[in-house]
């Protein structure tokens, strides 16, 4: 029960990095070198770059909020697999005050226990609906 709880506190602490912009936070969301696939297309690999997309992405828009749900954590010993529904909302900033661009989808992650705590070492983002534009995230020409 330890794990589940503290392994859900990770999946958390992601939202929390994303919607407060708290970039150092991810240090204790992700293993260095982690691995991250969006939508079964790009993937990335290391904490930093995966950070610095993140970060570029939601510097340019306005407030967002990740939300989770439907939570399946599954331990063997000092490792997890981890899956759950996640509803992310974007607000424009700026001339794009009144856009949004909202994703539904699943994250499907791995974990390993870590001396500082449970940290994920590949996470899958599965998309299973897209509305607005991703274009509130991206630099004003």
């Amino acid at each position: 029960m330890h794990d589940e709880r503290d392994i859900g506190g990770t999946l958390v602490r992601y939202t929390l990095a994303c919607d407060r912009r708290d970039w150092a936070l991810f240090e204790q969301v992700f293993v260095p070198d982690v691995r991250f696939c969006y939508d079964g297309e790009h993937w990335l690999q290391g904490r930093d770059k995966l950070v610095r997309m993140i970060r570029h992405f939601l510097e340019h828009c306005g407030p967002s909020q990740h939300l989770l749900g439907n939570t399946r954590i599954q331990v063997a010993g000092d490792e997890a697999e981890t899956a759950c529904y996640v509803r992310a909302a974007h607000a424009g900033s700026g001339e794009r005050a009144a856009q949004v661009y909202e994703v539904w989808g699943e994250y499907c992650d791995q974990l390993v226990r870590t001396p500082e705590g449970w940290r994920i070492r590949e996470r899958r983002l599965l998309v299973s609906h897209e509305t607005g534009s991703r274009d509130i995230m991206l630099p004003v020409a």
